[in-house]
């Protein structure tokens, strides 16, 4: 038996074969926005609206639509329909006069008196119509082009109420023009019952059986039909509005020659009273303001009306600046119409991508309903950062560093693609799966043997059986924002966090923000913290939180790292509240080097990062450095990340038994 199948677009909700989409991209802008002080709401919106590198955003497609609407009204004119009338009748009259003066045998008094009557016509082209209904026309040319006026007028009249009448209806015959007739007249009673609520289901079926060819959008009830009927009657409302009063009563003098008959007016005018009536929340009293070269006819200039309104529409629903606002809400077809599939496919992909971020566990709501990165997401940041603070620290050493995937001892459970450079042992259950899968996926019998290949290879992550007690100390004074580092000091920080807390899991990490006062952050708060315009480095209360920290861990190596772009000018009194002075008061500089001091004297590893080019920084730095035999590194920003991590490295380097084992 043969069995039928169509296949079209998906169009109950998402592709469910589609390919998820890449969210890297859009975690990392994210990110980066947050980083920089913006709400995760925010920064996703703002993503949203810039679209990625290949791939249009909000604001693209947004002026891509304005653009269009301009254009519409820039190169139309409303008067194309009475242009074809005049044209029309010029025919008319030129092929009567030429007529007349053929005619040798008429009478001469008859001559004269019709030269006068085309002679002496109205000026108003409407009028002259409705001057000449009465000629006896002489020319069957002339006639045919008479009687093409009211061709004409009917089929534009209909046209703008039903879309492509005009083109349907030419060269209609005597039948055609009693179908139409018909069809309103059933079509104003059905709506008349359907105000009155006295219609059913079966109304609407018999009168589309018998007159469903007028409806190629083929409605699928009574309110889809008085849908589809009353955005087209009220743009051709909006058309008329448009007009100059004079344009308009032109117009309205010459309607009553459509089809030379005044009934299909009176269908006409019904059925717009009934649209009215149905939907008044249609825009029937708006109008635009057209400038182009191009005329237009009363059905075109209906559909240009319907045009500017959807793509008004879309604008709105891309703006996004409503309350309720989602991307869903973007009518992809009507995208798809105005600006081509490739707009409509952009839009889709956006929706997409704030469907997964949303859906997908990288951002949920706080305590407080705040919008907020999860900590799937603030992984996949981390991973993204420390993967560009190795590409850093490869290009400065020559060759991969190979520590950022553990050091060699204790198997964490984890196994990854081998690459150039690894020494850690192979993980031989995970090789040889691969081999055997990637065998059978080639068609070859892996009872038969395998060949290894160096894509098949894996190998296990270990941790070092040394521990370490990372305490990252950062400068968040207002400078650090005001001179651009804010964003590159939180990215630091993200990517240190990532490498402890998924290579070295033995080690500790704490992060204290230090300005006018300091405390210890999550990862989450520290990316998310805002720049608050207050002035104070207080470096000795990030010491004081670090020495607590380092306590708290005493049978690991403590490692100090501290971020800053200036000296101390702020320190922490024995009550608890923060003394600030500038220049830095010798009392806060005696109190930050004394906690260094106890620091070095507990055998902490200290780095200190100095950021800018201040000599007076540099100066203080090195002092306290050579104080407890520590470090100083003065990276550029983009090089911050890596020096930080590399630092962190370094540190496990020199006091791990284990590490190039």
């Amino acid at each position: 038996m043969a069995h039928r199948s169509r296949y079209g677009r998906y169009v109950d909700g998402p592709d469910p074969l589609a390919p998820p989409v890449d969210l890297s991209e859009a975690l990392a802008a994210i990110g980066e926005d947050v980083m920089a002080g913006y709400s995760p709401e925010r920064a996703l919106r703002e993503y949203l609206r810039r679209g990625g590198r290949n791939r249009d955003g909000l604001d693209d497609l947004a002026q891509r639509v304005n653009r269009r609407r301009t254009e519409l009204l820039r190169s139309h004119r409303l008067d194309g329909t009475m242009d074809e009338v005049k044209k029309l009748l010029d025919e008319a009259v030129l092929a009567e006069r030429k007529q007349l003066a053929r005619d040798a045998l008429m009478d001469d008094a008859d001559r004269d008196f019709r030269e006068f009557r085309l002679g002496n016509l109205p000026p108003s082209t409407a009028a002259a119509v409705s001057e000449l209904g009465t000629y006896d026309w002489q020319s069957p040319q002339a006639r045919q082009s008479y009687d093409k006026i009211k061709d004409l007028l009917g089929r534009e009249l209909l046209d703008q109420r039903f879309a492509g009448m005009k083109q349907a209806l030419e060269g209609a015959t005597d039948a055609d023009r009693a179908a139409i007739s018909e069809m309103l007249r059933d079509l104003n009673d059905l709506l008349a019952k359907h105000r009155r609520g006295e219609d059913t289901p079966e109304d609407f079926e018999r009168f589309m059986d018998r007159h469903g060819d007028f409806f190629p959008e083929n409605p699928r009830t009574v309110d889809e039909l008085v849908d589809a009927l009353a955005q087209r009657a009220a743009a051709g409302q909006r058309l008329l509005n448009s007009m100059t009063p004079e344009q308009r009563r032109e117009l309205m003098e010459l309607s009553q020659q459509a089809f030379g008959s005044p009934e299909l007016m009176e269908a006409l005018g019904a059925l717009d009273g009934n649209l009215r009536a149905l939907r008044p929340g249609e825009d029937w009293s708006g109008s635009q303001s057209f400038s182009g070269d191009e005329g237009l006819g009363l059905g075109d200039g209906t559909g240009v009306l319907q045009d500017v309104a959807e793509l008004e529409s879309l604008s709105e629903q891309l703006s996004q600046s409503y309350g309720g606002a989602h991307l869903d809400d973007v009518d992809l077809d009507a995208l798809a119409r105005q600006l081509g599939p490739d707009a409509a496919a952009s839009a889709r992909t956006l929706a997409d991508l704030e469907r997964a971020l949303r859906d997908g566990g990288y951002l949920r709501r706080g305590s407080d309903g705040d919008l907020r990165l999860s900590p799937q997401a603030m992984r996949q940041l981390g991973k993204a950062l420390l993967k560009d603070a190795a590409r850093q620290l490869s290009g400065r050493q020559g060759a991969r560093d190979t520590r950022l995937a553990g050091a060699a001892g204790e198997a964490t459970g984890a196994s990854r693609a081998w690459e150039f450079g690894d020494t850690q042992p192979w993980d031989v259950t995970r090789t040889m799966t691969n081999a055997i899968l990637r065998t059978a996926s080639e068609g070859g019998d892996p009872a038969a043997g395998v060949r290894l290949r160096i894509d098949d290879v894996e190998v296990a992550e270990t941790e070092t059986r040394t521990q370490a007690a990372v305490a990252l100390l950062v400068d968040t004074s207002f400078s650090m924002a005001a001179e651009g580092r804010w964003v590159p000091m939180k990215r630091t920080a993200l990517a240190l966090h990532h490498l402890v807390s998924t290579r070295f899991r033995g080690d500790q990490l704490d992060l204290v923000a230090f300005g006018l006062h300091a405390r210890t952050l999550g990862i989450d708060e520290l990316t998310g913290l805002a720049a608050v315009r207050e002035q104070g480095t207080n470096l000795h209360h990030a010491l004081l939180l670090a020495s607590r920290f380092f306590a708290q861990h005493p049978t690991m190596q403590p490692v100090l790292l501290v971020v800053t772009d200036g000296e101390p000018t702020a320190h922490l009194e024995p009550g608890g509240d923060a003394w600030f002075d500038w220049p830095p008061d010798p009392r806060t500089l005696a109190l930050t080097v004394a906690e260094l001091d106890k620091l070095g004297r507990r055998g902490v590893q200290t780095t200190f990062f100095r950021l800018g080019d201040d000599p007076g920084l540099a100066r203080f730095l090195d002092h306290l450095a050579e104080r407890v035999d520590g470090r100083v590194i003065a990276p550029d920003l983009d090089g911050l990340g890596a020096a930080v991590v590399g630092e962190y490295l370094y540190a496990r380097r020199t006091w791990d038994p284990d590490w190039d084992r």
